[in-house]
């Protein structure tokens, strides 16, 4: 069913719910007035300024809040950074920056709660964490250092390791103990693991004892500051949970991190960041802008990381990295430490890396990597179009207040569903690129504390995020790609707790993901339907082979520039393009 189909008929279905979304009214941003508003949403450029007609709503959906048009994401089906700055290699996000196009944005974030209960909160480990050390590793690269089996071998302050026990953390997980040594060591590194998996602790931990051992010293208050590491992620939410981490494993040290993210006042960002900064935690849009604003100086960055490096490097954010790189002032690769972290690392995406790291790098493939995570169940469902909200109902009413993330491909159709699972009095909330950073915070605080046990998002919400206690992820739209269906599913099954993942698979829409989605589910030791099965042999298209053929379903693709290896790669063909490591793969 196309997206105007879908539009006639949930309108049709609740008429007296839905906001009318061919009538535009002025922008409404108005966070605290208690009636609902949904804004049309638009994939182009800049979403620009939109009128909605308000609806008082039931069940909890968009109570004491409205939707907003802005987005600070670029996904798939997202808004994309337009304009230009002041140089070639400046901020391009013009409502941030005080263009005149669009709105001012105002909003101050509230500042997190700084008590040492609230800083060292954890997420409690399930039963399946011990499972961990039986993950497959494998490092590729020249001379990698021995991997540690503990937090003593490390050899870490005392200081840090005081941060780390108070901070729950009593073993190592698989990633971590590879790539805290080959940190240590100064290599760079590109880290695969699955999703949940300690990622963010396995670069923090060995740059904060890096920085903590040669003497960094608190920076002091002044107009342009110059971190010694700068952390990039591709949302705003996961930038702010990093954040959160490194507050946490530098408590009681003079190092100061910062977060900046775009969707709130860049005064704000400009005033954190001149309180001091060591380490800058940043989105693409708003870390281009404030360089550009010549509050931030490069020349002592030591440690660059790209965290949902893939994401990082493909064609939504891989050319603000490469203005980054080649700001004045940013050392090069040879004068940098460069790490790439995530779940899923494409060989395209490894070719284009090579631009950012030395061409000794290091390459750490931790389990089923590019593979979903085995705790979470996964189920597939087969549902037309027209029959996902009475199954989607369905299923939520069965597992009542267990928090859910629903995922849908488009803005609009996140506020349809959200709208329309109020209307069955199921209390939810929403996030997507549309809604302003208020509203996005509020959704997530009502989403994290159980106001709103049910969550409808869309790419923004796909990577990274970590909510305890998210027991279930339902595909109502199966991603175009299945490396987003792998990230998807990880919001659940996280630090060894079970989780269940079920999709809405529409034989008319979906087939072109049939073929890798059987490949996951057999490399995860699920349940694989013979009608799924069936889909995938059928499918147009070469190359499809025995899906359990590959241990690692990333790897590193200069093995095969080496012609050490010709791995099966589940109906991916791997390119024959031969080059060193440290060529510029344009």
């Amino acid at each position: 069913m196309g997206d105007e189909d879908w539009d006639t008929e949930i309108q049709d279905r609740v008429a007296s719910f839905v906001p009318d979304f061919q009538q535009l009214d002025n922008f409404s941003g108005r966070a605290n007035d208690p009636s609902f508003s949904c804004s049309q949403s638009r994939n182009s450029a800049d979403a620009g300024v939109g009128r909605n007609r308000s609806q008082r709503m039931r069940g909890g959906f968009g109570i004491g809040r409205s939707f907003g048009i802005r987005g600070g994401y670029r996904g798939y089906n997202e808004e994309v950074i337009g304009g230009s700055g002041r140089s070639s290699w400046k901020s391009h996000d013009k409502t941030e920056s005080g263009d005149n196009q669009g709105p001012k944005v105002t909003y101050v974030p509230p500042p997190p709660p700084d008590n040492e209960e609230a800083v060292f909160a954890h997420y409690q480990t399930g039963i399946n964490f011990d499972k961990y050390d039986t993950i497959l590793v494998e490092v590729s690269g020249l001379d990698p250092p021995p991997a540690i089996l503990t937090f003593e071998e490390a050899n870490l302050c005392q200081t840090l390791n005081k941060n780390i026990a108070k901070a729950g953390y009593l073993k190592l997980t698989p990633v971590q103990k590879y790539s805290i040594p080959i940190i240590l060591a100064g290599r760079d590194l590109m880290a695969c693991a699955q999703t949940g998996s300690g990622k963010t602790a396995a670069f923090l931990l060995p740059i904060l004892a890096h920085m903590m051992k040669d003497g960094v010293t608190a920076s002091h208050f002044r107009e342009q500051q110059e971190p010694e590491c700068i952390i990039v992620a591709p949302t705003r939410e996961l930038i702010n949970q990093i954040f959160l981490e490194a507050r946490k494993f530098s408590y009681g040290t003079c190092i100061r991190p910062v977060v900046i993210y775009g969707g709130t006042q860049t005064g704000h960002s400009i005033r954190q960041i001149m309180q001091g900064c060591n380490i800058l935690c940043a989105t693409p849009g708003r870390l281009m802008d404030i360089i550009g604003k010549e509050k931030i100086g490069l020349h002592k960055v030591r440690y660059l990381v790209l965290d949902e490096a893939d994401r990082m490097l493909d064609m939504g954010f891989g050319p603000e990295m490469k203005k980054l790189i080649s700001c004045p002032g940013m050392p090069s690769k040879d004068r940098r430490q460069t790490l790439m972290f995530s779940a899923t690392f494409p060989e395209e995406i490894q070719r284009l890396a090579g631009e950012f790291l030395k061409p000794e790098y290091l390459f750490v493939a931790v389990g089923q990597v590019g593979g979903a995570c085995s705790d979470v169940q996964q189920t597939i469902l087969q549902v037309s179009q027209y029959s996902k909200r009475e199954k989607l109902v369905e299923i939520l009413q069965s597992i009542r207040d267990e928090r859910t993330m629903v995922f849908v491909e488009t803005k609009k159709k996140a506020d349809f569903i959200a709208t329309f699972l109020c209307q069955e009095k199921i209390p939810t909330t929403s996030i997507h690129g549309d809604r302003e950073q208020r509203e996005r915070e509020e959704a997530l605080r009502d989403f994290r504390f159980g106001k709103c046990p049910v969550l409808v998002a869309t790419s923004v919400a796909a990577r990274g995020l970590d909510i305890e206690k998210v027991q279930h992820v339902i595909n109502f739209d199966l991603p175009s790609t299945i490396d987003e269906y792998v990230h998807r599913i990880g919001r659940t099954g996280r630090c060894g707790n079970i989780g269940k993942a079920i999709s809405f698979f529409d034989s008319v829409s979906d087939s072109h993901i049939a073929q890798p989605l059987v490949k996951v589910l057999s490399d995860a030791q699920q349940e694989v339907p013979s009608w799924l099965e069936e889909i995938a042999f059928s499918a147009q298209g070469t190359g499809f082979s025995n899906p359990r053929g590959n241990i690692f379903a990333s790897v590193d693709t200069r093995k095969i520039y080496q012609g050490k290896d010709s791995m099966n790669t589940g109906g991916l063909t791997m390119s024959s393009t031969t080059g060193t490591a440290d060529e510029s793969w344009d």
